[in-house]
C-alpha cells in the first residue's frame, strides 16, 4: 500500500483495504474465466446455445440487477454485515460451482456468484468510504479499479492454466480461496457502520427493477431461439418496460429513492454514464466473444487463448493510470473520446481478420483496442462525482456504478443475441436449395456460441470450411455494429463532456478538468 494512504488511515483501514481489494479481485477472474471455460462447459454438460449464454448472463444479471439495492442495504443495515453476506454467498457459490452436476444447477449458482458478487463490491465500497477521507479515500478506490485491471488482464492466462491442468472447475475455487481470506481480514478488522439518516430499504423500487433487467436478459437471451416476434419474447420486453415504469413512478415519488433521477438533467452526468456503457460495447463483450471464437471456433487450447486476451487486458494495468495523469493537462473529454475512437480502430482492424490465420495477426487490434479502451476506463470513476453538484456527489456515484455493472449485463445479452442471429441468417442463405435441414436453429446457436463441432455434426452437408466463413461473416458484421455504437458513444462524450458546458458549481458540474 502506499505511503500517503498509510500516513492518513491506521492500520486496521489498510487491512480494510486489503480485504475488499481480495474480494474484488475474484470479479474479474471469475467472469473472464467463466466465459474461458464456456466451451468445455458446454461439451461435457451436452449445454444448449442458450444454456450456454446464461454461463454468463446469469452472473452478470444478479450482479448487475443487485448493485443498486445492496448500496442501500448496506446504508440501512450496515456496511460490514452486507460486504460479510457477500463475500460468503460469492464463496459458497464458487465452491458450489466445483461440484455442479449440470448446466441447469451451474447457471444458477452463477446467479447466486453475481447477488454475493453485488452486495460485496457494494458493502465494501461503502466500508471504505469510513475509513478514508479526502485524497486517501481517492487513492483507496484506485486500489479497486487497479485490482480490477489486474484481474481483468490475469484473468484468461490464469484460468486458461488451470483448465488445461486441473480442468474448468479449478477456476472457481479460486474466487473461493480469495473470498475466504478477504473474510477473514474483514471479519478481524472491519467495523460496523451504517447511515443514521437512512430510511427503510426501498422493498418497492428494488424489486421492480430487478424485475425490468430480468425480463429484459430473459427476452434478448429467448429471441434467436424463439424468433423476436414470438409472444413470449415480446411478452419479457412488455413486462421489462413495464417493470422500469414502475420503478420511475416509485422513485419520482418517495423521499428516499434508490436512484436520484433528477441527477439526469445534468448534460455532463449523462455524458459520464455514456462511458460505462461504450466501454461495453467497444471492450467488455470481447471478454466473452473472443474466448468463445478462440477456443471453439479456431480450436486454440485455453492457455493460447488466454495469452491471446492479455493482449486485449494488459493494457488495462497501465493506461488508466496514466489516463488520470493526462488529465491533469488534456480535457478528460478528449482523452476519453480519443480513446474510444482508438478503440473503434481497433474493432475495424481485427474485423478484417479471419479465423485460422497466425496468432500474431491477432495481438495488433486487440492491443489497440485495450489500450484505446483505458483512458475512459481510467477517467469515468472520477468524472462520476465532478460533473454534479457536491451535496449529490455519493448518489452520482451510487448511479454511475449501477450503469457501469447493469449496461455489461445487458450489452452482453443483446450481443449474444445479434451475433446468433446474424449466424442463423447466414446459414439460411447457405443452406437455401438443400432442402430444409434439420436442427438448423439450434445448430445456428451453437456456432454462435463458439461450438462448431457440434454444428457441424447438425448441418453435415455445409462442411466446416463453410460454416466458419459463415461465423466469420456474422462476426465481422457484428464488428461493424460495435464500430458504430463506440463512434457514436465518442462523439456524444466529446459534446457533453465538453469543456464548454460547464458553468458554475450547483448548476451543470463542481469542478473544472
Amino acid at each position: 500500500m502506499s505511503s500517503s494512504l498509510a500516513s492518513s488511515t491506521g492500520k486496521n483501514g489498510l487491512a480494510v483495504l486489503l480485504a475488499v481489494c481480495l474480494a474484488a479481485l475474484a470479479l474479474p477472474i471469475s467472469f473472464t474465466g467463466g466465459a474461458l471455460a464456456a466451451h468445455t462447459i458446454s461439451i461435457e454438460f451436452k449445454a444448449s446455445a442458450a444454456q450456454i449464454n446464461w454461463i454468463t448472463n446469469s452472473f452478470m444479471l444478479t450482479f448487475g440487477s443487485f448493485m443498486l439495492p445492496a448500496g442501500a442495504l448496506a446504508d440501512v443495515y450496515g456496511r460490514k454485515r452486507v460486504f460479510i453476506g457477500g463475500v460468503i454467498v460469492f464463496a459458497i457459490g464458487s465452491l458450489a460451482l466445483d461440484f455442479a452436476p449440470g448446466i441447469v444447477t451451474l447457471n444458477l449458482l452463477r446467479a447466486l456468484q453475481g447477488a454475493g458478487a453485488a452486495a460485496a463490491l457494494a458493502g465494501g465500497s461503502a466500508a471504505l468510504a469510513q475509513e478514508f477521507t479526502g485524497h486517501a479515500q481517492t487513492r483507496a478506490f484506485s486500489m479497486i479499479g487497479t485490482t480490477f485491471g489486474i484481474g481483468l488482464a490475469l484473468g484468461p492466462l490464469l484460468s486458461g492454466s488451470l483448465i488445461e491442468r486441473f480442468g474448468w472447475r479449478s477456476i472457481f475455487l479460486t474466487g473461493t480461496l480469495l473470498d475466504v481470506m478477504a473474510l477473514a481480514i474483514a471479519l478481524t478488522v472491519m467495523r460496523e457502520t451504517r447511515n443514521p439518516d437512512s430510511a427503510r430499504f426501498d422493498w418497492p423500487g428494488a424489486l421492480s427493477f430487478i424485475a425490468a433487467l430480468g425480463f429484459l436478459t430473459l427476452g434478448l437471451n429467448q429471441a434467436p431461439e424463439r424468433g423476436w416476434a414470438d409472444p413470449a419474447v415480446l411478452g419479457a420486453f412488455s413486462l421489462s418496460a413495464g417493470a422500469l415504469a414502475v420503478f420511475a413512478i416509485i422513485e419520482t415519488h418517495i423521499k428516499h429513492p434508490l436512484l436520484e433521477l433528477s441527477l439526469f438533467r445534468y448534460g455532463r452526468f449523462v455524458g459520464v454514464q455514456i462511458l460505462p456503457i461504450a466501454t461495453c460495447y467497444a471492450y467488455v463483450v470481447l471478454l466473452i466473444l473472443l474466448p468463445l471464437r478462440f477456443v471453439g471456433v479456431e480450436g486454440y487450447s485455453e492457455m493460447d487463448a488466454g495469452l491471446l486476451m492479455l493482449a486485449l487486458s494488459a493494457p488495462m494495468l497501465a493506461v488508466p493510470a496514466i489516463a488520470g495523469m493526462l488529465a491533469k493537462t488534456i480535457p478528460a473529454s478528449r482523452l476519453a473520446g480519443g480513446g474510444l475512437i482508438a478503440a473503434a480502430a481497433g474493432l475495424f482492424w481485427l474485423s478484417q481478420i479471419g479465423s485460422g490465420g497466425p496468432m500474431s495477426e491477432l495481438f495488433g487490434p486487440l492491443l489497440l483496442i485495450g489500450v484505446g479502451t483505458g483512458f475512459p476506463w481510467g477517467l469515468m470513476d472520477g468524472l462520476s462525482v465532478t460533473v454534479v453538484p457536491r451535496d449529490k456527489a455519493g448518489m452520482a456515484s451510487g448511479i454511475f456504478n449501477t450503469t457501469k455493472v447493469a449496461s455489461e449485463g445487458i450489452t452482453l445479452a443483446m450481443v449474444n443475441a445479434l451475433l446468433a442471429s446474424l449466424v442463423l441468417f447466414a446459414v439460411r442463405q447457405n443452406i437455401a436449395g438443400e432442402g430444409t435441414a434439420q436442427y438448423v436453429g439450434e445448430a445456428a446457436r451453437q456456432l454462435a456460441a463458439g461450438n462448431l463441432d457440434k454444428s457441424a455434426g447438425m448441418l453435415a452437408p455445409m462442411g466446416r470450411a463453410a460454416l466458419t466463413g459463415v461465423y466469420d461473416s456474422a462476426f465481422s458484421m457484428l464488428l461493424y455494429v460495435l464500430i458504430t455504437v463506440t463512434l457514436a458513444a465518442a462523439a456524444a462524450v466529446l459534446v457533453l463532456l465538453s469543456p464548454k458546458r460547464e458553468t458554475s458549481p450547483g448548476k451543470d458540474c463542481v469542478v473544472q478538468e
